[in-house]
């Protein structure tokens, strides 16, 4: 059998319309904030960039170019002109390391976060969570935060591309998830008055040379649109009813989740031990977040939602390449190893 890639929440394949654009990048090789010629030519490369990822994206606001969400998420965190005053208790790593004393917000057995009621500052919620793919009411959530007057983070990695952003302040995005390349992301700011300048690149808001190559290709990606979204649906009600009738159980079944992504409990089998045996099968899935795979810990999304069975969850996440033979070939790997 032939190899499978089923990870597609934590890197999806770079689309060849990237690969172009990335490539005709490289060509534009000098540095967009030199004065000569060659520089005015990428400045201008750059600054088309940013305008076609704001028509993408339907966004209205300002744009500045990072090394990915987490860069993002930090620069938003830390720059802001107010402080954080609470996160989502299923937030990324990439939030969490920064939170500090910063109030927790719970959610219910499904993942979701209540209204966020009368507080202030700035609150961070991810849109659509990277183990369940459970998807926030981000509309009630921006309008009680807006009501009492406080400023809204969201963390949309997994949903730009994929779904309309939601009304925020501040919005992450990273391009590797939708089709881009590694490396490159952008934070989306409402207004240039929420956030602190730092000096240096990006009008003043990071410092460093853009990455021009990133850029272009992160567009293309965005450009390339999420019509294949339908043919995901219809794979991963597919993988909830296999897995079901092999007798585990669907996370969060209850709640909207994001198209592409499935977490699944196989009861009596531990997640890693899974994990081994699918991977011995030629089948890449993960537990959790990518970015603590290698953790010991239960998920701490899980936790945070009373999840009883932690430990036997693996995340499935399906990409614009996933066949329905893919899937069936997963759900026998399931049957197999669940025995």
């Amino acid at each position: 059998m032939p190899p499978i890639y089923l990870d597609h929440a934590a890197t999806t394949p770079l689309l060849p319309a990237a690969r172009a654009a990335m490539l005709e990048g490289f060509a534009i090789w000098a540095n967009p904030s030199s004065p000569h010629k060659a520089g005015r030519a990428a400045r201008a490369a750059l600054e088309d960039a940013r305008a076609r990822v704001k028509a993408a994206l339907a966004w209205t606001g300002e744009v500045i170019f990072t090394s990915g969400a987490s860069e993002a998420l930090a620069l938003a965190i830390t720059r802001c002109a107010v402080p954080l005053a609470a996160v989502s208790a299923v937030e990324h790593e990439a939030v969490l390391r920064w939170a500090g004393d910063a109030a927790r917000l719970p959610v219910d057995a499904q993942g979701r976060v209540a209204a966020a009621g009368a507080l202030q500052g700035l609150i961070a919620v991810q849109q659509v969570n990277n183990e369940t793919g459970v998807i926030q009411p981000m509309q009630e959530q921006a309008a009680a935060i807006r009501a009492a007057g406080g400023l809204l983070l969201a963390d949309c990695a997994q949903s730009a591309g994929k779904l309309a952003l939601p009304q925020a302040d501040f919005i992450a995005i990273s391009a590797h998830k939708f089709g881009g390349p590694i490396g490159v992301g952008a934070l989306l700011v409402r207004d240039w008055a929420l956030l602190q300048p730092t000096g240096g690149q990006e009008r003043g808001y990071r410092g460093g040379t853009e990455n021009l190559p990133g850029a272009l290709a992160m567009v293309a990606a965005l450009e390339a649109g999420s019509g294949w979204l339908e043919d995901a649906a219809r794979l991963r009600a597919m993988l909830d009813k296999g897995v079901a009738a092999a007798g585990g159980e669907v996370v969060a079944e209850q709640a909207s989740r994001l198209a592409t992504i499935g977490g699944y409990r196989m009861p009596g089998r531990a997640a890693n031990a899974q994990l081994i045996r699918f991977d011995g099968m030629g089948i890449a899935v993960s537990a959790g977040s990518a970015c603590s795979s290698g953790s010991l810990k239960a998920s701490p999304v899980l936790t945070a939602m009373g999840y009883p069975h932690a430990g036997e969850v693996i995340r499935v996440s399906i990409g614009r390449e996933t066949t329905e033979g893919e899937i069936a070939a997963f759900l026998s790997a399931w049957r197999e190893i669940r025995g």
